[in-house]
C-alpha cells in the first residue's frame, strides 16, 4: 500500500481513544491524523489534552502528541483531514447516535466502538471471525440513505467475546446451539477511568453492571444473524441467559459457559479439533491486527487466567480452556480476552482493517 489511510478518533482522550492511538501506531495501514474531543479538550495539543491522564503502558506517538485536539460535533473541521473516524465518544445516547450519522452522511468511514447504533437494523455489529459477510449490507445501506462514500459499522459488547468466537466456531461446523448459559466475570476497565472506587471493588465483586445482562443475552443474536433485504435479521433459534459481574481485575474480562445442543452433540475431543484449527476472514486475508490462532486453548487445569493469557497474540485472540462436560446442558468451558485490546479498540481496528479489505474504504 502506497499511501496510508488517514483516520481520525473521535473521543481520543479517554481510556478507549487512548488504546486506539496507543494500536494504530505505526500500523501499516493507517495513520493518525485527526483527533476530536469535548468542548473542554478542544484547542489544546494532545500532549496537554491528557497530560497527567495518559494511561497507557507506552509514550504518546511522537506523530499524535502535537496534534490539535478538535470539537468532536464540529464535524467541519474532519473535512480532509481523514477518511475514516473511530468513534469512542461519551456523550449520551442520542447524541451519539446524532454524531456518527452525520459523520457518516458527510462521506466518513465511522466505526464505532459505541452502543447506540448496535441495533439499527442495517449497522453491522461485527466479530470479523464470525460475520465478516454482514459487511455486505454496506451498499443497501449507502442506497437508501443515499450517502456516496459514507458508512456506520459497529463493534459488539466487550464481554460477548470471551466465547462468542469458540461458540462460532461449533456451530460453524454444522453442530446447532439452542441454549447458552453464562456468568462473566469482567474488568474494571470495561468501566472506563475512574471506574469503580477502591472502596467498592478492593475485596469485593459487584454482581451487576447496567445493561450487560441484556447486552449479553440479545446481542449475540445480532451477529448470528443473516441479512434480509436492507436489513440484519438476528438469529431467533437461541436462548440465552447471563449473569454479569465486576471483578477487581484490571484488564480482561472472562466468561464461564454452559452450552446445549439442539440435536447432534459434539464430542469435548471434537470441539478441541474445531478450536484449534479454526480460521476465518481475518486470518485468510493476513490483516494486520488479526490473530495468527483466534482460539487458543490452555490445557492446564487452572487456566486461562486474566494475568497470564489476556495478552497471547497480540492481545486479540480468545483464549478458552476447562472444556468438559455439562451436568445441566451438554458442555462447558471457560473464555477470556482482552477487553480493551480485542474487546474495544483492537477489535474496531481489525473491522476497519476487513473494510478497507472490502474495498468498502478508498
Amino acid at each position: 500500500m502506497s499511501q496510508k489511510i488517514q483516520v481520525g478518533i473521535l473521543g481520543a482522550t479517554g481510556m478507549v481513544g487512548q488504546n486506539f492511538i496507543r494500536l494504530l501506531a505505526n500500523h501499516p495501514w493507517f495513520e493518525v491524523t485527526y483527533l476530536a474531543a469535548s468542548p473542554k479538550s478542544a484547542g489544546q495539543t494532545y500532549g496537554e489534552a491528557v497530560s497527567g491522564r495518559w494511561h497507557m503502558n507506552t509514550l504518546i506517538p511522537e506523530n499524535v502528541g502535537n496534534i490539535v485536539v478538535q470539537d468532536a460535533s464540529n464535524i467541519a473541521g474532519a473535512k480532509g483531514k481523514c477518511q475514516l473516524v473511530f468513534s469512542a465518544v461519551e456523550m449520551e445516547k442520542d447524541a451519539i447516535t446524532a454524531l456518527e450519522l452525520t459523520y457518516a452522511a458527510e462521506g466518513f468511514a465511522v466505526v464505532s466502538n459505541n452502543s447506540p447504533h448496535r441495533w439499527t437494523p442495517d449497522v453491522p455489529m461485527v466479530i470479523p471471525e464470525i460475520n465478516h459477510r454482514h459487511l455486505d449490507i454496506i451498499p443497501l445501506q449507502r442506497k437508501s440513505r443515499g450517502w456516496s462514500k459514507g458508512l456506520l459499522a459497529v463493534k459488539s459488547n466487550c464481554s460477548i467475546q470471551s466465547y462468542m468466537t469458540p461458540i462460532y466456531a461449533m456451530i460453524k461446523a454444522g453442530y446447532k446451539i439452542d441454549k447458552m448459559f453464562i456468568t462473566t466475570l469482567q474488568a474494571l476497565s470495561g468501566a472506563g477511568y475512574p471506574g469503580p472506587s477502591a472502596y467498592d471493588i478492593v475485596d469485593n465483586i459487584v454482581p451487576y453492571i447496567g445493561g450487560e445482562e441484556e447486552k449479553s443475552e440479545k446481542e449475540p443474536l445480532k451477529v448470528l444473524g443473516n441479512i434480509d433485504g436492507n436489513q440484519i435479521v438476528p438469529d431467533s433459534s437461541m436462548k440465552i441467559t447471563a449473569h454479569c459481574n465486576r471483578v477487581p481485575v484490571i484488564n480482561g474480562h472472562t466468561a464461564c459457559v454452559s452450552v446445549g445442543f439442539d440435536g447432534k452433540k459434539p464430542s469435548v475431543d471434537e470441539v478441541l479439533a474445531l478450536w484449534k484449527n479454526f480460521r476465518s476472514v481475518p486470518q485468510e486475508l493476513n490483516l494486520p491486527s488479526a490473530p495468527v490462532q483466534p482460539i487458543i486453548y490452555r490445557e492446564e487445569a487452572n487456566r486461562p487466567q486474566p494475568q497470564k493469557d489476556r495478552d497471547l497474540d497480540k492481545a486479540m485472540a480468545v483464549v478458552t480452556g476447562r472444556l468438559r462436560g455439562c451436568n445441566l446442558l451438554d458442555l462447558r468451558f471457560v473464555g477470556l480476552h482482552h477487553n480493551t485490546v480485542r474487546g474495544a479498540a483492537g477489535g474496531a481496528i481489525l473491522t476497519a482493517e476487513l473494510i478497507k479489505a472490502k474495498g468498502y474504504i478508498d
